[in-house]
């Protein structure tokens, strides 16, 4: 990845965070959003290998925001080889409970998890084009083919993105491809919080017995850009084989 750029939304989060680290270790230069998590998004920043990484408090849900942000990298970096649409929202709410799914809240995962990343592509696309071996990858999530999640609207926002990386990978090839990398449970700061109980019970319901690490759904995103080359369209799972049991 020497002398070339990626850009991740969400980075200061624990799957982010993991991405931008193993990009810059590659020889990446790293440009990340954060919104809310300034204090991580710096240490972040000055931990990266390398130089030239920048961090801007974004939200994906501000159109705007992305297309000026497109702009700066542009003229600041020149190029942009690699998106990554790592920004994310969720909150528990159990299925079977639809009125506690308000349609706010819907509105704000949908706004987040889906247009959020559409319009980062949207904002991205001429860079992404003009890099010579254009990359996108979508952050998803097994929700969205299990059905099972945090809530109803977040499992339905997962598969729309899913549906969105195959309608863009026919779209936008051959100068930009794009894939979803699907993670099941991982084990971030906000999943360790939980009760531990139900972590346990997580991992016993999977076959290789533990969740995925950061580090994990990182290194499947770096090898998509670094050696599964000809993979475009598809939906890359890493699950610890959830989904069979």
């Amino acid at each position: 990845m020497q002398g070339k750029v990626a850009v991740v939304t969400g980075g200061a989060g624990g799957i982010g965070a993991a991405i931008c680290r193993q990009f810059a270790e590659a020889g990446a230069r790293v440009l990340f959003t954060w919104r809310s998590h300034e204090a991580a998004a710096q240490r972040l920043l000055e931990a990266l290998p390398g130089s030239g990484h920048q961090a801007r408090r974004l939200a994906v849900e501000d159109t705007a925001g992305l297309t000026a942000w497109a702009a700066d990298v542009g003229r600041d970096a020149g190029r942009c080889d690699v998106l990554v649409n790592c920004a994310g929202i969720t909150r528990f709410v159990p299925h079977a409970d639809l009125d506690a799914l308000d349609d706010a809240l819907i509105d704000d995962i949908f706004r987040t998890n889906w247009r959020g990343a559409f319009a980062a592509v949207r904002a991205f696309r001429p860079l992404l084009a003009a890099s010579g071996d254009g990359l996108v990858v979508n952050i998803s999530s097994i929700a969205g083919v299990t059905g099972m999640g945090s809530n109803v609207a977040y499992c339905a926002s997962k598969a729309a993105l899913d549906s969105m990386t195959k309608s863009l990978a026919r779209a936008l090839a051959p100068e930009i491809r794009v894939l979803s990398v699907s993670p099941g449970l991982v084990d971030t700061d906000f999943v360790k919080g939980l009760d531990q109980k139900w972590r346990d019970e997580q991992a016993l319901r999977t076959p290789l017995r533990r969740l995925a690490r950061p580090d994990e759904i990182a290194a499947a995103v770096v090898s998509v850009a670094t050696v599964l080359r000809y993979s475009n369209g598809c939906i890359i799972p890493v699950d610890g084989g959830r989904p069979l049991t």
